[in-house]
């Protein structure tokens, strides 16, 4: 059986909050690690039929940076939701949902920013 190894580094601050998060795999077409800003990690427990998950950023990571993270992982759950169920509608309600959701937090910012 082939084995994959995915190892992330977390550098914390005096106060324990991350300032620094690199990861590599073993499969990568690089050695050295990669540099990110943040991550979600989810897994899920087939015998509690719970999820379990980490979701860490590093204090540089800015507030827009954020939603378009979270719209970039919304729009990829959806496509992995329609590869394993082939549920076409719910994976296109997932996916206004998330469009839905990076307009409105544009016209926030826009609002915060004239005034």
């Amino acid at each position: 059986m082939q084995q994959s190894t995915i190892t992330i580094d977390v550098h914390l601050d005096q106060n324990k909050i991350p300032e620094q998060i690199n990861w590599n795999a073993t499969d990568s077409s690089t050695a050295a690690p990669q540099r990110a800003k943040a991550f979600c990690l989810a897994f899920w427990d087939g015998a509690e039929k719970n999820a379990l998950s980490i979701d860490l950023w590093t204090k540089d990571m800015m507030v827009d940076e954020m939603a378009d993270f979270y719209y970039q992982v919304m729009m990829t759950m959806a496509d992995t939701f329609n590869r394993a169920t082939r549920q076409q509608e719910l994976t296109d309600e997932m996916k206004q949902f998330a469009r839905g959701f990076i307009k409105k937090f544009r016209e926030i910012q826009l609002k915060e920013q004239q005034g």
